[in-house]
């Protein structure tokens, strides 16, 4: 389908008039212009939300119509839109565009965005040809963890002995004094954990980056960008790290999904 074609498409509705000038075009990821449309995808409005692809030179974008009178920012509606960039990412190479990139119509896909950054989208798209990001997410068993840090740190029991069937006001020093004591052990086993996943990863991974704990038990929470027929490798070095934790962290390996972490195209209308 050409760009001309792609356009029409979005300018008219079925009876052959022009579309409701309330409805804008929500753009989704770059991706190679020979991407396939295979017409039962949707995004950002549930099933009405038909993904249509936008064709420029050697890129393309995906994209659907949507309501501008539409809220929009509902976990629904990022739901929608990260499912779709990761399900384009398992196929073919995709450069994320941020959440709620919305613009007038499909002439302004490639006036905008398309046409002005083809060449750097091009080279990016190669760089991503064969690869896809992988998150690697660890969280503590607390019961497990805390019993560590107990026996790390033998104060911590004198404190609880201390603040026994005492009221909450006699022993506020002594229970925020705990609180810290987990608090510390816990983000330098973090520390530590995620070095030692870093390190297990790198060997298997083309680049990495550290993400921001979801969650106070958070153990691990890493992005690595790994070649595609490389995943079985990276799944087997998880489970001998897995085995290794077994009982203290519990571990997850989400993906393969869009390089949100790596590399995030410059959306229509951004500076």
């Amino acid at each position: 389908m050409s760009t001309s074609e792609a356009t029409d498409r979005h300018q008219r509705s079925e009876d052959g008039q022009r579309s409701d000038p309330r409805v804008g075009t929500y753009v989704y990821g770059i991706v190679p212009a020979d991407v396939e449309e295979t017409g039962d995808a949707h995004g950002v409005g549930g099933p009405s939300a038909e993904v249509a692809v936008v064709r420029h030179g050697d890129i393309a974008a995906l994209v659907s119509e949507l309501r501008l009178d539409r809220p929009l920012g509902t976990p629904e509606d990022l739901m929608a839109h990260e499912g779709l960039l990761d399900a384009a990412a398992a196929e073919v190479p995709v450069l994320p565009i941020r959440f709620g990139a919305v613009v007038t119509g499909p002439e302004a896909v490639v006036e905008e965005l398309l046409a002005p950054h083809h060449d750097e989208f091009q080279a990016a798209l190669e760089e991503l040809e064969g690869r896809a990001e992988y998150v690697i997410k660890g969280r503590y068993v607390e019961r497990a963890i805390l019993t560590e840090i107990m026996d790390e740190h033998p104060q911590l029991a004198q404190l609880r002995e201390q603040i026994r069937d005492q009221p909450e006001e006699v022993t506020r020093d002594a229970r925020i004094q705990i609180g810290e004591i987990v608090d510390q052990a816990i983000n330098a086993k973090r520390e530590a954990d995620t070095q030692a996943a870093l390190d297990a990863v790198t060997p298997v991974s083309e680049f990495t980056s550290l993400r921001d704990p979801s969650h106070e038990l958070d153990a691990v929470h890493l992005a690595v960008l790994v070649e595609t027929d490389r995943q079985d490798e990276l799944e087997q070095v998880l489970d001998k790290i897995a085995q290794r934790w077994a009982g203290r962290v519990e571990l997850r390996l989400l993906g393969p999904m869009a390089a949100y972490d790596f590399i995030v195209a410059q959306g229509a209308g951004d500076g």
